[in-house]
């Protein structure tokens, strides 16, 4: 079927040198870009990672140091990738706790600032999970009455996760159509990292949700525990962790200012 969408949408997956999403790095990526008019385009890159390739991965998705060692690195890439997804909202099969986050984490370290607010995330996993509970390779054979044929190669993953959610959306009638009501679906918590290690509260404030802090406010630890940032900017959490406590940071910093040039202007122009 043909998806209702009114922008892009990106489907994508990555094959990687590991599972560690803020340390681990990307050596294939697959997306397909769907348009409104329901024109996809394929795009798939073998990235060097320039860092050896464990054998326990290449036993998974079989790529090799010798298959990628002239292949570009991520950041030689980087641009030709943000500028694919950077209007479009993104779908992948357990992308929401891993591909995503890392794809982010590449992105930063490109010197691409990425901004998960800008993009609905479709987890098709997560809609499997909660309509029939399984995998990827489960997941196809249920929607699309198929055996999935080379898995672990990017471009076989990301076609079979374009064609389950098509499959998703034209089994269950109630399920969302609009991909922002989609993408809420596909999630289990409003996080404002990917990691869920930093969460929305009903006031769209963002609370520590690990960690002695667990369950307040980050203003509040930040008021109170001024060592808080900078243990966090020194340790090792993802990019996009980092990114999001800097940004509140930057936020009080910038109210603190503001409160002491109000405060200078109503001590020297009393009558304004």
């Amino acid at each position: 079927m043909k998806l209702n969408i009114n922008k892009p949408l990106c489907v994508f997956d990555l094959e990687t040198t590991g599972i560690n999403t803020a340390k681990d790095r990307i050596v294939e990526i697959s997306i397909i870009r769907v348009e409104p008019d329901g024109e996809e385009y394929t795009h798939t890159w073998r990235v060097n990672p320039e860092m050896p390739i464990p054998a326990e991965a290449t036993a998974v998705h079989g790529i090799s140091d010798e298959d990628v060692k002239d292949a570009p690195t991520f950041t030689q890439i980087a641009m030709e990738v943000f500028e694919l997804i950077r209007d479009a909202d993104l779908a992948g099969f357990n992308s929401n706790r891993f591909d995503v986050p890392l794809l982010a984490e590449e992105l930063l370290r490109a010197g691409i600032d990425f901004d998960l607010k800008t993009n609905n995330m479709i987890d098709i996993q997560n809609i499997f999970h909660k309509m029939e509970p399984r995998n990827l390779s489960a997941a196809y054979r249920f929607y699309c009455d198929g055996d999935l044929e080379n898995a672990h190669s990017a471009e076989a993953d990301t076609k079979a996760t374009l064609e389950i959610l098509k499959a998703q959306l034209n089994k269950y009638e109630d399920l969302p159509k609009d991909m922002e009501k989609l993408s809420k679906f596909s999630s289990y918590f409003n996080s404002a990292d990917f990691q869920g290690r930093i969460i929305y509260n009903d006031k769209n404030e963002e609370v520590i949700n690990f960690g002695k802090y667990k369950g307040q406010k980050v203003e509040d630890v930040l008021r109170k525990d001024p060592g808080y940032f900078g243990w966090i900017m020194k340790a090792d959490f993802p990019l996009y962790t980092k990114k999001v406590i800097q940004n509140v940071y930057d936020r009080m910093k910038l109210r603190q200012e503001q409160e002491q040039l109000e405060a200078l202007k109503n001590k020297f122009n009393p009558g304004e």
